[in-house]
């Protein structure tokens, strides 16, 4: 059962950014950047207070999606991606990007915190932070 809002073009949508974001982090690494996705859709809180929809989070601008800026982002969704859009939306959590509101690709160790917010894990070059349950509890 699916754990936002959405329309076939929001899973398109999201197919799209995990694809373009984590490819090469392979499956796995995608639905976390899917998880990420979701979280934020769903989070009303923090920089993402405002975001009402899946297509509100992909083009959300500042504190957006840097690969919405990149060619690549704007080519079809393929059926693999398509479906790992679908596992996140259903509500599919992956560690360490589970209850993770940002990642980022730093040139070296993960931060304990970036922008305030705790190292969750990293995952191959993604490093996740997540939020305090006591301030976005939707995440949880």
């Amino acid at each position: 059962m699916a754990v936002v809002a959405h329309t076939e073009e929001d899973v398109r949508l999201l197919a799209r950014l995990m694809r373009a974001e984590a490819e090469g982090e392979g499956p796995l690494g995608m639905l976390m950047v899917g998880n990420v996705g979701v979280n934020r859709t769903r989070s009303d809180c923090l920089d993402f207070a405002q975001l009402r929809s899946i297509r509100d989070m992909v083009f959300q601008s500042p504190g957006g999606f840097e690969a919405t800026q990149k060619s690549y982002f704007y080519q079809r969704a393929r059926q693999k991606e398509i479906d790992l859009a679908r596992k996140a939306i259903n509500g599919g959590r992956y560690h360490p990007a589970s209850n993770a509101l940002w990642f980022f690709e730093p040139e070296g160790d993960c931060p304990a915190q970036w922008y305030g917010q705790s190292n969750s894990g990293r995952f191959k070059s993604h490093c996740f932070f997540s939020p305090l349950r006591s301030v976005c509890p939707r995440v949880f």
